[in-house]
């Protein structure tokens, strides 16, 4: 089994890792821990420092319970969502987790919400956290 956890370093993803660790030890799951950056010249490179570290403690805290993990830091100029559902795809994954965290109405309409396309859109069963 394969699990995917849409990683941000911050709060709420935090809980998601958590969550997928669990599962991961009591199946012997893979977990690929997987961080979107949209790349180009908006990225700043303490940006990129920080998530590289972000992601070796998400390693290294997936380690520590004998958790087989992957991390990844793309940045392929798609939006978190589409790279977290290409990378579910591209790479046979049975599970997502991801972090939800509350907007107003206003703010959906806006901007969208990452976890709500990842559920509409990936190719297998997506868990929300709050």
């Amino acid at each position: 089994m394969n699990i995917l956890v849409g990683y941000s370093g911050m709060g709420i993803s935090n809980k998601a890792l958590v969550l997928a660790r669990e599962h991961a030890r009591l199946f012997g799951a893979k977990v690929f821990v997987l961080t979107s950056m949209e790349g180009g010249s908006g990225e700043k490179l303490d940006e990129i420092e920080r998530m590289e570290n972000s992601l070796e403690e998400a390693r290294q805290f997936m380690a520590e319970q004998g958790v087989d993990c992957e991390t990844h830091q793309l940045a392929r100029g798609m939006s978190p969502g589409e790279d977290v559902v290409k990378f579910a795809q591209d790479n046979a994954i049975d599970l997502i987790y991801v972090g939800i965290k509350k907007k107003s109405k206003a703010q959906k309409i806006i901007l969208g919400s990452t976890a709500q396309y990842i559920i509409l859109k990936a190719p297998c069963p997506v868990v929300a956290v709050k």
